[in-house]
């Protein structure tokens, strides 16, 4: 019985990740079009840092392709904690630049990390597949 209720438990697991997965991919891709319309408030965080337009545009890459990362089932236990560091920088960003508390950034620095833990032996898998073995 136990054996049955795993397995139920793993596939209701699964889905849930991959309903995260799919969302979270949702929000970068968003958040990239942002960056790279130059709308607000992405333009005049950029502007503050100071980096110029190729650090606001780079930035919207990585986010696009950790959001395509999460959505290939051999790619989401890397793109995930690539997407926790992004989300780390922004947090900080958000202290370091303008004072408040990095709500957001905190929050999907979370589900990002979520993902990372339930997707880690795809990550295993992807290492394993790598190094050839």
């Amino acid at each position: 019985m136990t054996v049955v209720q795993r397995r139920g438990s793993g596939r209701v697991a699964n889905v849930v990740l991959w309903v995260l997965q799919v969302a979270m991919a949702g929000f970068f891709i968003m958040s990239a079009l942002g960056k790279f319309t130059g709308s607000e408030p992405a333009a005049s965080t950029f502007e503050a840092i100071g980096w110029g337009d190729w650090f606001r545009h780079l930035t919207g890459v990585l986010e696009v392709a950790g959001a395509a990362g999460l959505v290939v089932p051999v790619l989401a236990g890397v793109a995930a904690p690539a997407l926790v560091a992004l989300t780390a920088c922004a947090a900080l960003t958000e202290v370091l630049l303008f004072g408040g508390p990095p709500v957001l950034p905190l929050a999907v620095l979370v589900l990002c990390a979520v993902i990372a833990w339930g997707r880690r032996d795809a990550t295993a898998r992807l290492r394993a597949l790598v190094a050839g073995r």
